[in-house]
């Protein structure tokens, strides 16, 4: 299908304009270059790029030259202006090269700078508004996604989607594991998307954090963010967010509802966990910073949630409605900071919580489910959306609920309440609503009703294509040559760059967290090794495996028999590899911690312990021999963790978080790890 509507079907045009002349569109020269897109404005307010017909040129060689819209700096200073023309329309940018004043220790240096035109017919934006019907306001806010389709995955566009995303005018769709199978198919499906939109380009958005949410099955794996805080490199969080970026980018996907800023100091806290950086919110802020700012220098938004903090609750917001009891001057120090650093760093979004905040909110409202009082959840809030993140920490950009479908939302207010109470709250996009034919009819009561003013929706409207102009999410003149996207999207989807970061995150991870002097394990012995657990136990055993040779597999998931145990006693090394995601799964009650603290106990052999996911499971056995913390399942880090058993990685991980032990007393602290 191709990702175009020829000109010739919409409204006549009426100019020509460059994009960097818009005043909200934010432009610099990197590497003294400069990339132009020349926009077509349209009768009817929509824009659409323009590549084809047009004629380039400067004014002064010595300080810039053009071809296709590209500039590079000369490297002479002065100021040349940068036209362009389409035989009828013509629009042109200053682009000065000066040179910087230094200060007394630095040599002169020079840089260039972009000089927008003035005039009212750069107001692009407001002028699509002022065109635009209410019911193409209220679509631009809505993201729905489009997992399943009468009980089989989408993975194609089919032609009911298509019809709902042009008779809705929507402004987004989100993508899931389940629509984005391999590179080719992915990006077809993208482009489709796109073709479908009728005006405006749309936000194709999905949840490619990086460790435990990983939504791409064709690309490169990140270790999560937590791996990233036992690494403490910023370096290292820049250049996954890059590696991210590149691969989003290269399918088409324009946003990526990452990163976690949430700061997990609570370990009980059953759905953030290894998805946050970490306990400290200086270390949350600083890696949440740089992984956003490279996966932004693709021309990927990012985006910063669950604000205002889901880190320190205990209860999933997907079941539940959990509470943050904190004051303001609390949240500001710990919850909030890595959002204000975030904020000032120039993020494109941020992710509200469906999670309440009594001192901030005291709001009580009827649950729908039992009539119960509640407070109201962030997602829902004027208090915390327009009064804290808008007016008191100053965020001017996009402001995206959590999925509205999750049972936080929909059991206690409903779906249309929900929706309406998040868009009176100042929230922009409104995020899988469920039921949109009853949503949509929801918000146009109540904006026909005054509940909702129009000037309401506009704000967001005019947010939200502020971010699509400045992240190049526009409908083009030309359809996309798919044979190009696609040889481009297969060389950079899972490339031999990005499996290298994927190797150094992971390698740089591991945490050697407890070691008796068992450890690195000699891999030219012939000593008899046993790999023990149940879930990703497969994944260690065939790690360990390729290091040494006579390894064996129990797989496992509670205490064993005495003939079993009896068959150990032959064992060499036992490594118990373990997986929990909330407080029951490492009680020593639970079978598999019953499991490790029986080899542990009973067998006179050396364990070692793995937290294939939580760095916490140690609290279940601290007796175990030794014990190293791999913060995720994905493949590069059970191959790092075994290339730490064996010394061929000295572990250099510190703990991203405290693990507790008895009497509040910590098991092991806050930055703490071993090495060889």
């Amino acid at each position: 299908m191709p990702n175009t509507v020829a000109a010739e079907d919409h409204s006549a045009v009426k100019d020509l304009i460059l994009l960097e002349n818009v005043p909200q569109v934010e432009d610099q020269i990197t590497d003294n270059k400069i990339s132009l897109t020349a926009l077509h404005i349209y009768e009817d307010g929509h824009f659409e790029k323009v590549t084809k017909d047009l004629t380039w040129s400067t004014t002064n060689k010595n300080v810039a030259v053009v071809e296709d819209g590209e500039v590079t700096l000369s490297g002479h200073n002065g100021r040349t202006f940068i036209t362009v023309s389409d035989g009828v329309y013509k629009d042109r940018i200053a682009i000065d090269h000066k040179p910087v004043k230094p200060t007394l220790k630095q040599k002169p240096s020079f840089e260039g700078k972009v000089v927008k035109q003035q005039g009212e017919r750069y107001d692009i934006i407001e002028q699509a508004i002022e065109n635009m019907t209410i019911n193409e306001k209220i679509g631009q806010m809505l993201m729905p996604d489009f997992r399943k389709w009468e009980g089989e995955n989408v993975t194609e566009m089919l032609p009911e989607i298509e019809q709902i995303v042009k008779e809705y005018h929507l402004g987004g769709v989100i993508l899931f594991r389940e629509n984005v199978v391999t590179t080719e198919q992915t990006a077809k499906l993208v482009a489709d998307y796109q073709a479908a939109a009728e005006k405006y380009g749309l936000l194709m958005a999905i949840d490619q954090e990086g460790g435990i949410v990983t939504r791409l099955q064709s690309g490169t794996d990140m270790p999560g963010n937590m791996a990233l805080g036992a690494t403490r490199s910023s370096e290292l969080s820049y250049d996954v967010g890059q590696a991210i970026g590149e691969e989003l980018s290269a399918l088409g996907i324009n946003m990526n509802l990452a990163p976690v800023l949430d700061v997990n100091n609570n370990p009980d806290n059953p759905v953030i966990g290894v998805r946050s950086f970490g306990e400290s919110p200086e270390l949350v802020a600083d890696l949440g910073v740089a992984y956003t700012e490279g996966l932004q220098s693709t021309g990927v938004a990012a985006t910063a949630k669950h604000f205002p903090g889901h880190g320190d609750t205990a209860v999933d917001s997907h079941l539940g409605l959990p509470e943050v009891p904190y004051d303001k001057e609390r949240l500001m120090k710990v919850e909030l900071y890595p959002f204000q650093q975030a904020m000032d760093a120039g993020i494109d979004a941020i992710m509200t919580a469906h999670v309440t905040f009594p001192k901030i909110d005291d709001t009580k409202v009827i649950s729908k489910k039992d009539g119960t009082k509640i407070s109201l959840p962030a997602t829902l809030s004027p208090k915390v959306l327009t009064g804290l993140m808008r007016e008191d920490m100053g965020y001017d950009g996009v402001i995206i609920t959590d999925a509205l479908n999750m049972n936080a939302i929909t059991e206690h207010f409903g779906s249309v309440d929900a929706v309406i109470r998040a868009v009176k709250a100042g929230t922009d996009i409104v995020l899988m609503p469920v039921g949109l034919e009853q949503v949509v009819k929801g918000l146009l009561e109540a904006v026909e009703s005054g509940e909702i003013s129009v000037d309401r929706i506009e704000e967001s409207v005019e947010r939200i294509l502020t971010l699509k102009l400045n992240r190049g999410v526009i409908k083009s003149e030309t359809a996309t040559n798919m044979d190009e996207v696609l040889a481009n999207a297969r060389q950079v989807v899972g490339s031999d760059a990005h499996k290298q970061v994927e190797k150094e995150a992971a390698e740089q991870s591991i945490t050697l967290v407890k070691n008796d002097g068992s450890l690195p394990l000699n891999s030219a012995s012939d000593d008899k090794i046993v790999v023990i657990g149940n879930t990703y136990i497969n994944s260690l055993y065939q790690s360990v495996l390729s290091h040494h040779g006579n390894t064996e597999l129990i797989d496992a998931s509670g205490p064993l028999s005495m003939e079993q145990l009896n068959q150990l006693e032959s064992a060499d090394t036992i490594i118990a590899g373990t997986y929990t995601y909330n407080v029951s799964g490492r009680s020593e009650n639970s079978s598999q911690m019953q499991l490790v603290n029986q080899l542990v106990e009973e067998l006179d052999v050396t364990v070692i312990g793995v937290g294939i996911r939580n760095p916490y499971d140690i609290m279940g056995y601290p007796e175990i021999d030794g014990y190293l913390a791999q913060y995720g399942f994905r493949e590069a880090s059970f191959e790092a963790t075994a290339a730490t058993l064996f010394g061929k990685n000295n572990p250099s991980g510190l703990l991203p978080v405290t693990i507790p032990g008895e009497n509040g007393e910590p098991l092991y602290e806050y930055g703490h790890g071993l090495s060889y």
